[in-house]
Parts: C-alpha cells; sequence; structure tokens
C-alpha cells in the first residue's frame, strides 16, 4: 500500500528491496517499500536507527555504495528525470543530482570545506552544473539565494568561513546550495537535529517557506516525533527496514495504531510529570509491564558546589606578532550554587556559554577571573588530580570521546591508573564491575568502540566517568544525538546512578523537555550571563524573563 496514488507524483517507490552483500550474500535493510510524494508535500520517514530511513534516501540520490548495496527488487522513479532512477548510469546521476533531485545533510560543517569560503563553495557548485554563464552571474544568483534563506547580510556572509557562521546559518547555506539548480525534490537527513531550539524552528519555518513559494516536494527524515509534526503532511514509520504505518500526519500523531509508533511517543519524556524509568521501544513492542514511580525532587539545602563572579573570553584576532586585537566574552561574572544530589539544567542557544561554562567547572578550561568553591573549598582548576576527582564530564559524542585504537577495559583502566592508586589487576575487576553498572557486560571489556552501538558507547563514557568517583557530573548535550528510545534508556541509567550513587547533575541540553524532565532547577544563559534560575517546572511553565519565553515557546 502507497501513500499517494496520483500521476503527478515527484518521486515514486514501488516495492523497493535494498540489500548490502556480505560474505553470506546479501542481507537486506529495506523491504518493499513502497511511497510517493507530490509538489508542495513533505513527506517524513521516522524510526530509529537502522530503520532503514536514510539508506531509503541514499538510493533515492544513487549515493549508496555500488560495490556492496544492491536493489534486488523495485523501482525508484523520478517524473522530472523522466527515467527510473534506481538503475541510472553515472552521466544520468550527473544531470539528476542538484538539478532536479537534492540532498540536505545532517551537519553541515562536516558538508562545508572549511577552508573555503561558503559563498564561493556555492558559485562552484552551480559551475560544476554549468548552471548560469559566468561569475558575477553565479555570483549574483548565491546573494540572491542567501536573501531566500534568510541569512543576513548577504554580502557579507557570501565571504565568511563555515567556523565564522552559527549552526542555523551554515545549514541556511547548505538549503541554498541544494536550491541553486532549481530541483522539484528536496531530501533533507536529519537537518535539524544538532541545532538549539529556536534555530530548529527557524530551519524548519525556512522549509515551509521554500516549499510554498517553490511549490516544492520534500522527504525529510527524522528519529524525532516533535520535529516532524511541525512540517509533515503525510507521515511513513518505519522499522527494520518495513513501513510498519503510514498516512496522514495528524491522525497518526492523534491515534497512532501500531506498537511500535506508540513506543516511539511512549520514550519521550512527558511534559507534566516524571516517572521513572521511562519506557522504551523494546517495552512497548514485547508488551513488558513496568512498574514506575514519580522521580522525587531534591530539597537539599546543602551547597555542593558554588561558582562565583566566573569570567573566559575566548582570543577572536591576534596581530601578526600574536598580540591579542579582539575577544569573545563567553562567560561574564557567572554566579549561582548547586545543591548536593540535584540535577541543574542548563539552557540556552549556541554561543551563550552553556558548554564553557561546563569546561570551567569540569577543569578543561582555566577560568580568566572568579572562583570554584567545592564543598565550601577553594577549588584549582591547575590541581588536575583533585579536580578530576570532584568534577567529571560527559560529551556529547562517544565515539570522539573514546580512543578508537583502545579496548573499552584499557580506556577504562588508563583512567585509574593515572588518577587513582590501584594496582594493574584491581583496575581490571572494576573496570569490569563499571561495565556491569551501567548495563553492559563483563565480557565487553575486551572489545573495541566501533563495535558498539552509539547508545553503548554512550554507556561507556558514563562508565569511564564514574571511574573516578565523581561525586558532581556535567552532561553536556550528553543524548542530543541520541534515538528516542536510547535517550530514554541513558536518561533512565542517569537518573538510577544518581540515587545509586549520591550523585550531583549539571545537565546541558537545548531540548527543554528532556531538561524539565531531568531538572530539579533550570539555569537559563544568553551571551555569557545568566538570565535566570529557579525551579524546573516554574521555569517551564511560568517563566519571568523575555528570552526565556522565547526559548519555551519555540520548543513547546
Amino acid at each position: 500500500m502507497s501513500i499517494l496514488s496520483t500521476s503527478d507524483s515527484l518521486i515514486c517507490f514501488r516495492d523497493v528491496t535494498i540489500g548490502f552483500r556480505d560474505g553470506s550474500g546479501i542481507k537486506n535493510v529495506v523491504h518493499k517499500l513502497n511511497a510517493q510524494i507530490q509538489p508542495g508535500e513533505v513527506l517524513s520517514i521516522v524510526g530509529e536507527s537502522g530503520s532503514g530511513k536514510s539508506v531509503t534516501s541514499l538510493a533515492s540520490m544513487g549515493l549508496l555504495p555500488s560495490a556492496t548495496a544492491v536493489i534486488s527488487n523495485g523501482s525508484i522513479t523520478l517524473k522530472s528525470a523522466h527515467l527510473p532512477i534506481h538503475d541510472a548510469s553515472n552521466e544520468n546521476w550527473y544531470d539528476i543530482r542538484g538539478n532536479e533531485i537534492a540532498m540536505i545533510f545532517q551537519d553541515p560543517m562536516s558538508s562545508l570545506n572549511p577552508s573555503i569560503r561558503v559563498g564561493e563553495q556555492v558559485v562552484e557548485m552551480m559551475a560544476q552544473h554549468e548552471l548560469h554563464d559566468n561569475y558575477a552571474s553565479r555570483k549574483q544568483h548565491a546573494l540572491k539565494l542567501f536573501q531566500e534563506v534568510d541569512i543576513p547580510e548577504e554580502e557579507a556572509a557570501f565571504n565568511k568561513f563555515p567556523h565564522e557562521m552559527s549552526g542555523g546559518q551554515k545549514q541556511r547555506v547548505m538549503i541554498a546550495m541544494a536550491l541553486a539548480g532549481s530541483p522539484r525534490l528536496l531530501i533533507a537527513d536529519e537537518p535539524t537535529t544538532a541545532l538549539d531550539v529556536s534555530v530548529q524552528k527557524s530551519v524548519l519555518d525556512l522549509f515551509k517557506k521554500i516549499i510554498s513559494q517553490r511549490d516544492l516536494g520534500l522527504i525529510f527524515i527524522s528519529h524525532d516525533l516533535d520535529v516532524v509534526k511541525h512540517i509533515s503532511d503525510k507521515l511513513i514509520v518505519m522499522y527494520r527496514g518495513e513501513i510498519v504505518e503510514e498516512g496522514d500526519a495528524d491522525s497518526i500523531y492523534t491515534n497512532p495504531s501500531h506498537p511500535y509508533t506508540k513506543g516511539l511517543f511512549a520514550c519521550k519524556p512527558p511534559k507534566k510529570s516524571r516517572p521513572y524509568p521511562l519506557l522504551t521501544v523494546s517495552d512497548l513492542m514485547n508488551e513488558r509491564r513496568v512498574n514506575q514511580i514519580e522521580l522525587p525532587k531534591s530539597n537539599s539545602s546543602s551547597v555542593v558546589l558554588s561558582v562565583k563572579n566566573l569570567s573566559h573570553a575566548f582570543v577572536t584576532k591576534r596581530s601578526i606578532l600574536g598580540k591579542t586585537k579582539a575577544t569573545y566574552q563567553a562567560l561574564d561574572k557567572i554566579d549561582f550554587e548547586l545543591f548536593e544530589r540535584e540535577t541543574l539544567g542548563l539552557v540556552g542557544e549556541s554561543g551563550c556559554g552553556k558548554s564553557t561554562l561546563g569546561k570551567v567547572i569540569s577543569g578543561l578550561i582555566s577560568p580568566d577571573a572568579g572562583e570554584l568553591l567545592f564543598n565550601g573549598k577553594a577549588l584549582d582548576v591547575s590541581n588536575n588530580q583533585v579536580h578530576r576527582k570532584a568534577v567529571q564530564m560527559i560529551f556529547q559524542d562517544p565515539f570522539s570521546a573514546l580512543n578508537p585504537r583502545l579496548t573499552v577495559g584499557k580506556s577504562l583502566v588508563e583512567v585509574m591508573k593515572k588518577h587513582l592508586s590501584i594496582h594493574s589487576e584491581e583496575c581490571n575487576n572494576e573496570a569490569k564491575n563499571l561495565l556491569q553498572e551501567v548495563g553492559l557486560s563483563r565480557d565487553d571489556f575486551d572489545r573495541y568502540p566501533h563495535s558498539f552501538s552509539g547508545g553503548q558507547r554512550q554507556r561507556i563514557v558514563i562508565a569511564r566517568t564514574l571511574a573516578m568517583n565523581p561525586e558532581i557530573v556535567i552532561c553536556d548535550e550528553s543524548v542530543s544525538a541520541l534515538d528516542v528510545s536510547v535517550q530514554a534508556q541513558i536518561l533512565n541509567l542517569l537518573n538510577r546512578l544518581k540515587q545509586e550513587r549520591g550523585l550531583t547533575f549539571i545537565f546541558i541540553s537545548h531540548d527543554l523537555g528532556v531538561v524539565r524532565y531531568m531538572s530539579d532547577r533550570i539555569m537559563v544563559m544568553q551571551k555569557g550571563r545568566i538570565v535566570e534560575i529557579g525551579d524546573a517546572d516554574e521555569m517551564i511553565d511560568q517563566p519571568k524573563e523575555t528570552y526565556t519565553k522565547h526559548l519555551v515557546s519555540a520548543s513547546f
């Protein structure tokens, strides 16, 4: 069954089966996919990692590796190209990509060349596709595209390098590049995952505007049901390569029928309560009964960390002789207290200073001014041995945080040997205990990071954090890149460890729903300063400051 059956669809998937060759034959990862999309429509494909949604989008662009990938059944037909594209030649693809169909990837920083100005990259793309007659006309068209995608001061933006632009602006450059060839169909693969809520909303609004003005079709791929809710006309839910539910987006949101779809909704932290543990997809799929309790709020008045007058600036420009010519004030006289066994949520847009604050507190960056008091005593950020035992940090990308050449066991043992006075054999046993504590197996000790899933790697990073037996743990966007079910598992783990070990958390995230669920209090930052701090529920339900109201309205 397909969503649409009209003859004017831009692209048509008919019984598409996609697989990959391995030593034993072909392993299919997409099974008999049927879908169509019309001009002016948004078809969203949702599902967890491994569901087949990104493989489907890559097949639509002819980007699957020809040596291993095979479309073993069915067809993909692009109407504007007047040919089936599932077996198009390289010459055909040269005409199709950019001109008929274009793709916007998840991470614009990885897609843009860091050594070339963004405007020149758009011009270069037009030159490769022989669009417009000369450099001057291509530049003029690039500037018009920058205006269309709402990049401010387009002349100045044209000459910027990618690192000089915010995440939202870089994503807008990628959208402008995708529009340069005037395609009829866009594919956006997780284009807002790494963006703050307000930037995310502005990018979604931009997609809506472009679709309306250009009468495009958009295939929007995401694992976040809250995101696709704001943009979708039609919705496909994929699970293990198959469509398990499809139809009108509003109908599916109102009354999901398949257990997997229900599971995706149930994994998200609710807005008005704090049930523990959060349900996972497997709970719903297996009809597992889960006894939940309401997470108690911390009411401790014992201060474990005092941050006083903390400031830090980054040098943004130096003279030829290395003299500082310009700085960016990332932290500006930050003052707050962190109470024992509480979770303090830290929110704000990119560049507000929240990650810098986390790194200063964890000792990764030395402050320019101010002091940290740990249990009433000054914490010397230059004394790594003491600092690491007091404060540890969990980073956003667990794969980057782990050495790919070390087994996970060695990664844990290395930490304990460097900072703790423990013998090798004792270290090995403690590392295995830690792996077991975070929900992995003692047998995982000798495996390498690449052999684990994203959620499992995050558990390994948490185990490494616990190896120092810290009192304060800073979670810096530690669940933002995870699927909703895996995210629920990690949040459950963090809450369990908090109760069992008596930990205190600083939880940094751009997802206010997750922050509200996890936090006792929330602190809002803007331009290096604290805007507002208070009880988590009150901050979301009755924000006082204009900036906080802006964040809440963009998120909820």
